[in-house]
């Protein structure tokens, strides 16, 4: 039976109370202060002041509690919107919050089963939303719009890691390669490149989530309205 719908050991006098909930903050928590490899069942725990053999009267293991965290944060995602673009969008920009908010989260998303409440409540005020789409085309789109912010998130939080790591921000990266690039680009080997690097506006990261996301739903709109 899957961690929602077993239900939790009747309370019983302890020092510690515990639940669920407060073990899923405990690692939450963890995970915030310094990522996922600060959660186990050892230190939640320790950090509830309990022994870890407790925990397992709530979760069946390491593998559950990452679900759980991840439910958890799914609740800080409500898509919002009186059309299926606004709730997209809505979904798309709470996402990016939330993970931004809790790094450890681009990690997990997309790669664990999403079947909590608080994921399927997400996932139903979205399709909900699609009402009068094409039923057969609803997924492909709604998993279009998820990959694309899934990706995004993990190259941002990619770039904030290597930059914490090197100590070098945008503008160090550009002055230390910038040199190799004019070298490169003079060969004329990569004229469109050239050209891009050069001449196109350079865009910070939201606006260029932003204009990202605007390219794949006009691109939903349009399939919407053949």
């Amino acid at each position: 039976m899957l961690v929602w719908e077993r239900p939790e050991p009747q309370e019983r006098p302890a020092p510690v109370p515990l639940s669920r909930e407060r073990i899923v903050r405990a690692a939450v928590e963890l995970a915030d202060a310094d990522g996922l490899d600060a959660v186990s069942l050892r230190k939640v725990a320790a950090a509830l002041d309990v022994r870890p053999m407790r925990l397992y009267s709530y979760i069946a293991g390491k593998e559950e509690l990452l679900d759980l965290m991840v439910d958890a944060a799914h609740a800080e995602i409500l898509p919002t919107g009186d059309t299926w673009r606004e709730v997209l969008r809505s979904k798309a920009d709470a996402t990016r919050h939330t993970v931004h908010e809790h790094e450890w989260l681009a990690d997990l998303l997309g790669g664990r089963p999403q079947l909590g409440p608080h994921a399927l409540a997400s996932g139903e005020a979205v399709v909900a939303a699609m009402k009068g789409v094409d039923l057969d085309a609803v997924m492909p789109m709604v998993s279009a719009v998820n990959a694309y912010v899934i990706g995004a998130v993990r190259r941002e939080i990619a770039e904030r890691r290597a930059e914490r790591a090197t100590g070098m921000d945008e503008k160090r990266w550009q002055a230390a390669l910038g040199p190799y690039l004019q070298r490169m680009f003079a060969t004329g080997r990569f004229p469109a490149l050239a050209t891009v690097v050069r001449d196109a506006a350079h865009l910070d990261a939201d606006q260029t989530f932003r204009t990202g996301l605007d390219c794949l739903l006009d691109g939903i709109e349009a399939r919407i309205s053949r």
